[in-house]
């Protein structure tokens, strides 16, 4: 008859630990491994912050656009072009009064000459009311115009009809064509953004899934016999998941941290430009919440991947 061999001092610990877990007087750790001395944490905050970040822009753009969009919508701007300053003053004032008196027009107003040339001294390098500077560029006269509606193309054509007799050098532009070039690169930044938290999500399957194959591999044989003693894969299952998911809360609380840090930090840099599009491209409290659900999705997907992870490789495994 063979001798049994004696079993280790650790293996002997490791075997008490979990007879105790599978008779459910306590579900105490197999795996025991030392809080953030692991990869893992780490790997997840630094996910976490990435995602946050992007998170972030994503959410700004949005903003950003939105505003952009509203403070446009209903926005028309009439240009008198001509090249004698009397008869373009003298159509400028013709159509301002047209304006005024026209249905759906909800505000109007001539822009002063000094605001156009503060607007394009820094493109010219000097003042267009310079006698030299108008000669050689005539400046148009503006007239800013809000409509109680959108500015479709129904409504210009209604306007330009109206002032086709009074002003015929005036052309009638909506405010909001001038940036839809803008607003196409804000939704590919926008899109960019969630094509970079989708990537994110997927590395941090990945590294959750590797962190878990490894685990298993490394504790193998205590595995084996607590499946003896009659553990189940459940059971397991259970004790790598939440030490997984005990990881992901430490390493997404950093992450978050560092990225709120980050985000404040950025947005001082924003504010300090005093622009108002710039303005408009800051968070809300229900930003703030959504970026504060970051780490939570990071937990729950670090805590099914590996849960899903361990209880496809313990069917192959036994």
């Amino acid at each position: 008859m063979s001798e049994v061999p004696a079993l280790s001092p650790t293996l002997a610990r490791r075997l008490r630990t979990a007879g105790a877990a599978i008779t459910g007087a306590s579900e105490t750790q197999l795996v025991p491994q030392a809080r953030l001395s692991g990869p893992m944490p780490w790997v997840i905050a630094i996910m976490v912050l990435l995602t946050a970040i992007a998170a972030a822009a994503g959410l700004a753009l949005g903003n950003l656009a939105a505003q952009a969009s509203a403070d446009l919508a209903g926005g028309v701007t009439v240009q008198v072009v001509n090249a004698a300053p009397g008869a373009r003053m003298r159509q400028a004032n013709d159509a301002l009064a047209v304006l005024r008196e026209t249905p759906g027009v909800a505000q109007v107003r001539l822009v002063p000459a000094a605001e156009v040339n503060a607007l394009l001294e820094p493109w010219l390098g000097t003042r267009s009311d310079d006698p030299a500077a108008a000669d050689a560029l005539p400046v148009p006269a503006l007239i800013d115009a809000r409509l109680d509606g959108p500015a479709n193309a129904a409504a210009l054509d209604r306007l330009r009809a109206r002032l086709a007799e009074v002003a015929p050098d005036a052309r009638v532009d909506a405010q909001a064509g001038w940036l839809e070039p803008v607003f196409a690169a804000l939704d590919a930044l926008r899109w960019l953004a969630v094509a970079l938290i989708a990537l994110l999500a997927l590395t941090m399957m990945a590294a959750v899934l590797l962190a878990a194959r490894t685990a298993l591999d490394s504790h193998r044989g205590t595995i084996e016999i607590v499946h003896m003693l009659g553990g189940t894969d459940a059971q397991i299952a259970r004790v790598f998941q939440r030490s997984i998911a005990i990881d992901a809360a430490a390493g997404g609380a950093l992450g978050l941290a560092l990225a709120v840090a980050v985000i404040i930090a950025l947005g001082r840099r924003f504010e300090a430009l005093g622009s108002g599009v710039a303005g408009g491209a800051g968070l809300g409290w229900v930003d703030w919440l959504l970026l504060g659900l970051v780490p939570l999705a990071g937990v729950a997907l670090a805590t099914i991947t590996a849960r899903s992870a361990v209880l496809r490789a313990l069917r192959r495994m036994l």
